[in-house]
């Protein structure tokens, strides 16, 4: 079974933090790189963050020093620390495994609103 749950999304003000969790499948999980991605409405979806396997990151280049990416493998889980939020930061968020063999799997995501 592939599962991917994103949660942890929710109303901020601009400045707010929120952190997301998405709770994976072992077998999506377990030696892939993940990542968060984004889709803002009437925007395609982009990578905001990633990790591989041994807790190497990267980020989009407008989320840099804001936002954290982590995991927690015992738990086969990701995390998406987000601070100093912009109200171009609002979108639906989405976890995934960057394994080509779960390419097509996406989670239903979690909403994050940042007001002005």
């Amino acid at each position: 079974q592939v599962q991917l749950a994103e949660s942890g999304g929710g109303l901020v003000h601009t400045g707010g933090s929120l952190t997301l969790s998405c709770a994976a499948s072992r077998n999506i999980f377990s030696g892939n790189s993940m990542a968060w991605y984004r889709q803002a409405p009437g925007k395609q979806r982009e990578a905001v963050a990633l990790i591989d396997s041994d807790g190497f990151t990267r980020y989009l280049n407008s989320v840099r020093d804001r936002f954290t990416i982590s995991r927690d493998n015992a738990k086969n889980t990701v995390y998406l620390q987000m601070i100093s939020l912009k109200p171009e930061d609002t979108a639906v968020y989405y976890c995934k495994s960057l394994n080509a063999d779960y390419n097509n799997y996406w989670g239903q995501g979690t909403q994050v609103t940042v007001s002005s």
